[in-house]
Parts: C-alpha cells; sequence; structure tokens
C-alpha cells in the first residue's frame, strides 16, 4: 500500500503539535542541543534504533553537542507522509531522556 503525501494544512496542524519542528523544503526538520558530545551521540544512536524499529529513516546529523533530523518519505516521491510525524513523534518522547532541548 502507497504511503499517501499530505497536504500543506495537514503538515501545519500535525507541526503545530510538534514545537521545535519546521517544514524545510519538502521535509520536516528539528535540531537539538545536548549538554556534549556523547550526550549527542547517544541520541543519534537511540534515534537510529528507532528508525530500524519504524523502518523509516531520516537524515541524521551530529555535531559535537547538536542532532538534526530531516524526515521525509521516499516511498512518497519525497513528500511529507504521516510516517514522518510518528517518527517525529518518537524523537520527541526520546529526547528528554537525553537532555536534549
Amino acid at each position: 500500500m502507497a504511503t499517501e503525501p499530505l497536504s500543506q494544512k495537514e503538515i501545519e496542524d500535525r507541526l503545530s503539535e510538534l514545537p521545535g519542528w519546521s517544514l524545510e523544503g519538502d521535509r520536516i526538520a528539528r535540531s537539538y542541543r545536548l549538554a556534549d558530545h556523547f550526550a549527542a551521540t547517544a541520541m543519534v544512536v537511540h534515534i537510529a534504533q528507532v528508525q530500524q524499529e519504524l523502518d523509516h529513516h531520516s537524515d541524521l546529523t551530529l555535531g559535537y553537542n547538536s542532532v538534526s533530523l530531516t524526515v521525509h518519505t521516499h516511498d512518497a516521491g519525497g513528500a511529507v507522509t504521516e510516517k514522518d510525524f510518528t517518527l517525529a513523534r518518537r524523537v520527541e518522547q526520546l529526547a528528554p531522556g537525553h537532555g536534549a532541548s
């Protein structure tokens, strides 16, 4: 079953429920600050575990004390879908455990 792209209104509605997330071109995105490199690295590993579980992967960027994600759905032609928001919500749930802001 194909994943359907969300409308602009649906994207905006879902983003309003995820503070810190924004639409950047054809992707949703968020950056987090952490205490140090080890904390940022641990968060990346945790995100990778969630992505494997969901079988949906983002572009992840690890900085010294930061983690950035950009997400869109390849099998929907690179559009934003509900799969992207499912991943974003899961990342939001795990972020506080890593001290991310």
